[in-house]
């Protein structure tokens, strides 16, 4: 899998790709993370990405054409499955939309930033548009770092246990159970004794009942779903 990632602070994203789990998947070639910096598709000496709102208005919008210019010199390479632009106003993230786009070959993601892009941008370069909360940040970097997680999380061979994954909270619309690791007994605390019976039908069984019992109380809208 292939990310290109397009932003104003290709410095803001540096970190989350050089630690962890994001940084082994890079280095095993199980996905490549390419940054681009916007400013490097201007044509004036200021390198200016934004101005200001045609009919008047607070805060600057970001330029179509050095947008065009960067998406046009990636899709001359190679074709993307995806051109995702990062906004308050997108589908909110869920885990069904990262597991479809871990199968994706190619993706761009676009990163705004001030009151948002040019509206021809999102109207004709943009195959889908997505959020990760009902709050607004200072730009799409961070959003872009969440999606990328959620996403490059999921390509086989990322995570030490293939299955992992597959018993995540969301997968299917359930909140993960309680999980319990050694010791056996801390100050008076213990774990299940169902745990240690070696019945794995039963302790299966506990889980998905825990699952639900969790999912009811903390997200009931998730079994609405």
């Amino acid at each position: 899998m292939r990310i290109d990632i397009i932003t104003v602070l290709p410095e803001l994203l540096k970190s989350p790709f050089e630690a962890s789990i994001l940084k082994r998947a890079i280095e095993a070639n199980l996905v490549e993370v390419h940054l681009h910096n916007l400013r490097d598709y201007t044509t004036d000496n200021y390198k200016s990405v934004d101005d200001t709102q045609f009919g008047g208005g607070a805060g600057m919008v970001m330029m179509i054409e050095p947008i065009d210019k960067c998406i046009s010199a990636l899709k001359a390479e190679r074709h993307y499955n995806e051109v995702i632009y990062m906004t308050p106003d997108g589908e909110t993230l869920k885990q069904g939309i990262a597991n479809q786009i871990s199968l994706k070959e190619n993706i761009i993601i676009l990163c705004g930033h001030y009151k948002g892009v040019d509206q021809r941008v999102r109207d004709h370069y943009i195959t889908r548009e997505i959020s990760i909360g009902d709050y607004v940040l200072s730009g799409g970097e961070l959003a872009a770092a969440v999606l990328c997680d959620a996403v490059i999380r999921l390509i086989p061979g990322v995570l030490g246990n293939e299955t992992s994954a597959l018993t995540d909270s969301f997968q299917d619309n359930l909140l993960a159970p309680p999980i319990y690791t050694k010791p056996r007994e801390y100050k008076g605390l213990k774990v299940p004794e169902l745990l240690f019976s070696g019945n794995l039908p039963k302790i299966e069984k506990w889980r998905e009942e825990e699952a639900y019992k969790r999912t009811k109380e903390r997200r009931p809208d998730l079994l609405e779903d």
